[in-house]
């Protein structure tokens, strides 16, 4: 049994979810102790607490501690897998943090794995927007997976904090090969930045997703840069916003996300998400610093060695490679911006 103490590092949800995701690819049981030791209210939350639920009907595993507050689960997965799961959501809870639990096993399984959500958000705070998951993580793991396995997701619903509501239908194929290693370490030209702003119907009137954009360009307009904008409007439980910028260079795509906030203008939210952009570009990586703790655990189960240059090396990305190397025989190095991993 693998032993994992969830109060290491960064000490968040993102240990549980890449320690159950390759607990079930490597068939290893798990046991994770002191869940979210340090946060103001530690053990499982809902959306841990459905990950683990999820995961356990998709192998057909044993699943002990499972339970609200819970700071010590028991897992022994099997590989009997299921091929379609639905997951209901009674909370705001963050859909793209559940795919991450599930789209790694899901994967590897010899039938894929098709998921329904109903309820949960599409995008809420502390977690990716699933414009960012869509258009910049599955951009990047495309190149890893074989060229005939592509993950699709069909958006039913959004959903934003603090009611959720979100629908979607993920259909996640069978590799068909194996993973392929990454080496981006020059990321070439830029082509263009896409901005990708959206807001609940509620918020039509007052115009939330242009004035977004207008922030946007006030800070990436001054730098002359190639812009496309997308713009639209949900039906939604309750009111929200989401922005998503996505530069495409030859080689990569980087990427960074905001969501509107109560008391704050569309326009500062867009110029907040422009600012963090720009600042992932000044370091001329080829993955912006919330992309590369996702994409590790696909690096360390392609063949052969992968390397990548990241804008920033966060507590997060440190936490994840310790997780990682506890399940699969190799060793990842970090040197100034750069991670590689080599397979033992």
């Amino acid at each position: 049994m693998i032993e994992i103490d969830g109060s290491i590092g960064e000490g968040g949800g993102q240990i549980l979810r890449t320690a159950s995701a390759l607990s079930v690819i490597t068939n290893k049981p798990l046991h994770v102790f002191n869940i979210r030791k340090g946060r103001e209210e530690p053990g499982l939350k809902t959306q841990h607490l459905l990950g683990l639920r999820a995961l356990a009907q998709f192998s057909q595993g044993r699943l002990e501690g499972d339970f609200l507050g819970s700071k010590e689960i028991k897992f022994w997965p099997n590989q009997n897998f299921k091929r379609n799961i639905s997951i209901n959501i009674p909370t705001a809870g963050s859909i793209t943090l559940l795919l991450q639990t599930l789209l790694l096993p899901g994967l590897f399984s010899q039938e894929g794995l098709e998921i329904r959500f109903r309820g949960g958000a599409t995008d809420t705070f502390f977690a990716p927007t699933i414009d960012y998951f869509r258009l910049v993580f599955l951009k990047i793991l495309q190149k890893i997976l074989p060229e005939n396995s592509k993950i699709d997701i069909q958006i039913k619903k959004r959903g934003y904090y603090p009611e959720g509501g979100a629908e979607l239908e993920v259909k996640i194929p069978p590799l068909k090969g194996k993973l392929n290693s990454l080496n981006l370490l020059d990321r070439g030209n830029l082509r263009k930045i896409s901005i990708y702003s959206g807001a609940s119907e509620l918020l039509k009137e007052r115009k939330v997703a242009e004035r977004q954009i207008a922030g946007v360009k006030e800070i990436l307009g001054k730098l002359k840069l190639p812009i496309e904008e997308f713009i639209e409007y949900h039906k939604t439980q309750c009111p929200g916003s989401n922005i998503c910028l996505v530069a495409e260079f030859e080689n990569t795509v980087i990427g960074a996300d905001n969501l509107g906030r109560i008391g704050k203008k569309a326009e500062e939210i867009g110029k907040e998400v422009a600012l963090d952009l720009i600042n992932q570009e000044k370091s001329k990586a080829c993955l912006d610093k919330h992309l590369a703790d996702q994409i590790l655990p696909y690096l360390a189960l392609a063949e052969g060695k992968s390397q990548v240059t990241v804008s920033e090396i966060t507590n997060h990305c440190k936490t994840n490679i310790w997780v990682i190397e506890k399940f699969i025989k190799g060793k990842f190095e970090i040197k100034e911006n750069s991670i590689s991993w080599t397979g033992a």
